[in-house]
């Protein structure tokens, strides 16, 4: 296996997981013997996430130093985050008003999944954005990274390092002591994701064997239009991003090919971040940068998340034959930029989002329930597209700041398009 690539291994445990869960569809055993695996893995890497995050953000602030210059970064990249989160939004309501993927549904032929988890974890967020003002400060650290806060835990590393830098001299042995932590870090990293392939095997398997491949075929149309949304989206919107930093996407994609497609079979964003830190360090943006805007944007940069809600939520109004007028929509726009914001922690957040959003503009929120056995397949794409836009969002601050290091960047984007060619000068 050792001279499979992790994509490659990626990918054939993600084909015989599709394979075996289709096979076994309804059978308990396949969750009973197989989630296991998928959760340990889950594990391993929710293990690494809040030491990476706090050790390389730290030495990153630290190695800044100055709180005007940290403060034009943050500035900058809330900027582009709600620009990008904007642009999100309105291309799934456009989706949805083009396609109308909502127009037709009987929903007498659709299965209910109980959401009564998702209304409760709406109730105890309250969330608004004053809230996430307030909560961006820990009142006590250790819960904090207990609780796996990540706001709050990028606010304490942020004053930290600060901290470190004000005082000189003294402050090097600890910034030296959370270098090594970091390095450590990744190196637990590399060795977890030699089991990424079992991973996923596991947790797509359990997945399938739950909602069958039949399932989709009521909600084929929705499922058609997120797909097709975030694609657009993709080479789209995010190819003329890259474009205007004197990169491509299609570079980006290929190198982080194993970590997309591992995001995109967990479902989970957490996953891949210690990864796609440590290559968009070696893509040619600067730790400082890299260590701040890629954490910055898991709480503040979903795209992913953002489109779909947008889309979806007009889906459900189309499916109840809601009439939304453009001054309504505008306002689940608002409401969506605003609500997405610093809780992504939150197990189910983009239902609890729509929760929160589609009460404001009186759209009933039992439709989600229709949507919701198919939601882990909808997850998966969201997934990819936040992932790669936090990726991209490093490289775009980089090039703010005059800090992208372009020939650093070719040079490790040659080497992943020609792995066999450096192999081959290394042997010789």
């Amino acid at each position: 296996m050792k001279k499979i690539g992790l994509a490659a291994q990626i990918f054939i445990g993600l084909a015989l997981g599709i394979i075996i869960g289709a096979i076994f569809y309804g059978n308990p055993a396949v969750e009973t013997y197989f989630k296991p695996a998928g959760d340990l893995f889950i594990r391993l890497i929710k293990m690494i996430v809040v030491p990476i995050v706090i050790s390389t953000l730290i030495v990153g602030v630290a190695g800044v130093g100055d709180m005007k210059k940290l403060g034009k970064l943050g500035g900058k990249s809330i900027l582009y985050f709600e620009i990008v989160t904007t642009i999100a939004i309105i291309v799934g309501l456009l989706t949805a008003n083009l396609i109308k993927p909502g127009a037709g549904v009987d929903m007498t032929h659709l299965a209910k999944t109980d959401i009564h988890k998702y209304v409760e974890t709406s109730d105890k967020v309250g969330h608004n954005f004053i809230d996430t003002i307030v909560n961006i400060v820990p009142t006590n650290i250790i819960q904090s990274l207990a609780a796996g806060d990540m706001l709050a835990i990028i606010f304490f590393a942020v004053m930290f390092g600060l901290g470190l830098a004000a005082i000189g001299e003294k402050g090097k042995p600890v910034i030296h002591f959370f270098e090594g932590v970091a390095d450590a870090m990744f190196w637990v990293t590399n060795k977890i994701m030699n089991f990424a392939p079992i991973g996923v095997f596991a947790l797509i398997g359990v997945t399938v064997s739950k909602f069958g491949l039949a399932s989709l075929i009521p909600l084929g149309k929705l499922v058609l239009s997120v797909y097709g949304a975030m694609l657009f989206f993709i080479f789209v919107v995010f190819g003329i991003i890259a474009k205007m930093c004197g990169t491509s996407i299609i570079t980006l994609i290929k190198i982080l090919k194993s970590e997309l497609l591992l995001a995109y079979s967990t479902a989970s964003s957490e996953s891949v971040l210690p990864k796609i830190m440590e290559k968009m360090e070696k893509f040619g943006c600067p730790k400082s940068i890299t260590s701040f805007v890629i954490p910055t944007g898991y709480s503040f940069n979903l795209d992913g998340s953002t489109l779909y809600q947008a889309l979806a939520a007009i889906f459900i109004a189309q499916m109840y034959g809601i009439h939304l007028p453009i001054s309504t929509q505008i306002t689940l726009l608002l409401v969506l930029m605003v609500s997405s914001k610093g809780i992504a922690g939150v197990p189910g957040v983009s239902f609890v989002v729509l929760l929160a959003t589609l009460g404001s503009v009186n759209i009933p929120i039992e439709g989600l329930a229709f949507i919701a056995g198919i939601d882990r397949l909808l997850d998966m794409a969201r997934t990819v597209v936040n992932v790669l836009g936090n990726s991209l969002a490093a490289v775009v601050m980089s090039k703010w700041e005059g800090q992208y290091d372009k020939a650093k960047g070719k040079q490790y984007a040659a080497e992943v398009a020609q792995p066999a060619l450096q192999q081959q000068e290394m042997a010789s």
